[in-house]
């Protein structure tokens, strides 16, 4: 049953990752875009750019924890009566159990999904600190 778990949660981890990457890509080309832009006041512009990106970001993250969730409801992962949405945001934010366990033979996958998560969050928070470096380059390049 470990390998089960393991192969299902690295079925789903790499389905969340290509979901990052495919939310990712015109994303980043969106920021240059909108970076080039001349604004009267560039830092309204920089809080728009930054509000809209991670706002994409939360939108991704909350697609991926959905698809854990599909999955926990799936193959019945999570105990009878349990809201698998909430269970899947538990374990993905590394928020931890507390009031729901999943079913015995698959208790890895919340800490698999935890791992996903963390992962994607430090992706995620390396893109709004490459969005904030790049803004801070093209306001110093038009002074």
């Amino acid at each position: 049953m470990v390998l089960a778990q393991f192969l299902l949660a690295g079925i789903v981890s790499l389905g969340n990752i290509a979901i990052h990457a495919i939310i990712m890509a015109p994303l980043m080309v969106t920021v240059d875009r909108a970076l080039r832009w001349r604004h009267q006041r560039p830092e309204v512009w920089l809080a728009v750019v930054m509000t809209v990106t991670v706002s994409v970001l939360m939108i991704a993250h909350a697609v991926e924890v959905t698809l854990w969730a599909a999955t926990y409801a799936t193959f019945d992962i999570a105990p009878p009566g349990a809201d698998v949405l909430y269970f899947a945001f538990v374990n993905y934010t590394t928020l931890g159990y507390g009031d729901v366990l999943p079913r015995e033979g698959w208790r890895l996958l919340g800490p698999i999904t935890a791992m996903n998560g963390v992962l994607l969050f430090g992706w995620s928070a390396a893109v709004i600190f490459e969005v904030l470096t790049r803004a801070m380059q093209q306001r110093d390049e038009a002074k």
